[in-house]
């Protein structure tokens, strides 16, 4: 349907999240004891995106550690575990008791002799706590083989079904979760403000905001260049994951150790409708693999995993990838961030750009937003989000494997 040629209707509310991830629907509860008005906007579903491209790892942050000392990514997110058990517990910032686990843990392994000195790093004083090592039935049972020669240990970090995540975060905000159009726009007004403009069944919405939080991955990016912000400004860091439908025993969760200060390569296992599941590479395998073709990267996939676990039979296994590009705040030289950002633009005051960086910080990114709300003062003014209520609710997102494998 084109776009109205009716004057819009102007709707006012104090917070407008931008981008319905795990992020932004975190913020969206967090804000729920505030008395702000507010509502959260999105483009296409609940999760779409890098939210459903995620593993679902919760991590403390060893995997950054793997050079054998403490890095900053790792001391950042060293209690993000912990604050996500509460949550899952129905005690924490947010409910979210109705989510699913898929493992209480996540394990390092390595092949041969390549833990030797990670290992002595890990049985010091500055990791107690954090990991373990595990031996005998104690291991995941794909380690069990008696072909394994390496080593097994055990992290405190855990893995959540991503779907089950954004159903729990979402069904108490159902009236707050917005639909727009890809024809939304965005234009600054006479005092610099950004609006947004959203056409609804016959009628333009004109959304004005104390403040816009944009949470929306790599639609921050394209918001920020239509409001003619210079800063903050955005990277991204690609990636081709690989997907692996089998009908194994094996449901594991884990990195393995490799020469770099980076897992060899990273596998989470994932349910499919029809009682099957998926193993999810990731890991500098991922990473090596945004420069190859989808048939190149399988090849290197199964030879790693074939290396690796010579003893698992691969062969009825199907193979798909996804692309995933990783949106984040511009580093120097192109780093990784190690922290959550809530970042301040630099021509529109009421609007801040946002990214968690990592699944396991959206706790922090949603501090780190409340905080810039704090320090601006916002106070609640009153909204009208019933003005809203022409605009569908969105739907959860697929997930990739069930895409590729429908």
């Amino acid at each position: 349907m084109p776009p109205s040629r009716k004057p819009p209707q102007k709707v006012h509310l104090d917070v407008a999240v931008i981008g319905g991830g795990i992020a932004g629907l975190w913020l969206m509860h967090r804000l729920r004891s505030s008395g702000l008005s507010r509502a959260l906007f999105e483009q296409e579903a609940l999760g779409s995106g890098q939210t459903v491209a995620s593993q679902g790892m919760i991590h403390g942050g060893i995997k950054y550690t793997l050079g054998g000392t403490l890095t900053g990514a790792s001391e950042a997110i060293k209690d993000m575990p912990q604050v996500w058990r509460d949550c899952l517990e129905g005690s924490g910032q947010v409910d979210l008791s109705a989510a699913k686990i898929l493992s209480d843990h996540f394990y390092l392994f390595s092949s041969g002799g390549s833990a030797s000195k990670v290992g002595t790093f890990f049985a010091s004083k500055l990791t107690r706590g954090r990991v373990h090592p595990v031996s005998g039935d104690e291991r995941p049972e794909i380690f069990r083989h008696a072909d394994f020669r390496g080593s097994v240990y055990q992290l405190v970090d855990l893995v959540l079904d991503v779907p089950s995540v954004l159903d729990a975060l979402s069904a108490p905000l159902r009236d707050q979760l917005k639909k727009i159009r890809s024809t939304a726009r965005w234009q600054r007004d006479a005092e610099g403000n950004a609006v947004l403009f959203a056409d609804a069944d016959g009628e333009t919405l004109e959304v004005h905001a104390q403040r816009f939080i944009l949470t929306a991955g790599l639609g921050n990016e394209k918001i920020l260049e239509q409001l003619g912000c210079r800063t903050p400004q955005t990277q991204r860091r690609p990636l081709q994951q690989v997907m692996v439908r089998h009908h194994l025993p094996h449901r594991f969760y884990g990195h393995c150790l490799g020469a770099e200060k980076t897992p060899r390569l990273t596998i989470s296992s994932h349910p499919l409708g029809d009682g099957t599941w998926v193993w999810y590479l990731g890991g500098s395998l991922a990473e090596r693999g945004a420069s190859l073709s989808p048939e190149k990267l399988i090849t290197e996939a199964q030879r790693e995993l074939c290396e690796l676990m010579p003893w698992v039979d691969l062969g009825d296994c199907q193979w798909a990838t996804l692309p995933v590009d990783r949106a984040e705040p511009r580093q120097r030289n192109f780093a990784r961030p190690d922290k959550a950002a809530a970042l301040r633009t630099d021509n529109c005051a009421n609007v801040i750009a946002a990214w968690p960086t990592k699944l396991t910080l959206a706790p922090n990114l949603a501090d780190e937003v409340l905080a810039l709300l704090h320090e601006d003062d916002i106070q609640p003014a009153g909204g009208d989000i019933g003005a809203l209520q022409t605009l569908p609710e969105p739907r959860v997102a697929p997930t990739p494997w069930e895409k590729a494998f429908a």
